[in-house]
């Protein structure tokens, strides 16, 4: 089903595009709250402090256990699971360094 294509269509669609404005993803990007609910605040990057290594099992249908590091951000202060891309990454001894997420 499209939209209406009558000739006496032009409150309905203008009154449809009205309701639709805050919806979805116009409302994501107008209103502010998917920044604030983000641990990066909008941004790509972020540097952090190490905290922990941690391992994450993998979904169904792989068995694995993931390399991850708990990372706490330091402009925020919020705690993060950051995956380690290399297998030998995480193999370091465990000290508080200063780390940037891939």
């Amino acid at each position: 089903i499209g939209k209406c294509r009558g000739l006496r269509t032009a409150r309905k669609l203008c009154s449809h595009q009205w309701d639709q404005k805050w919806h979805d993803k116009h409302k994501k990007a107008h209103l502010g709250t998917a920044l604030k609910a983000s641990p990066f605040g909008g941004a790509s990057h972020a540097k952090g402090i190490m905290l922990e290594k941690v391992g994450v099992e993998a979904k169904q249908p792989n068995s694995t256990i993931r390399k991850c590091v708990r990372v706490q951000l330091i402009k925020n202060g919020k705690k993060i699971t950051a995956f380690v891309p290399n297998d030998g990454s995480a193999t370091a001894p465990i000290r508080p360094l200063a780390w940037e997420p891939p």
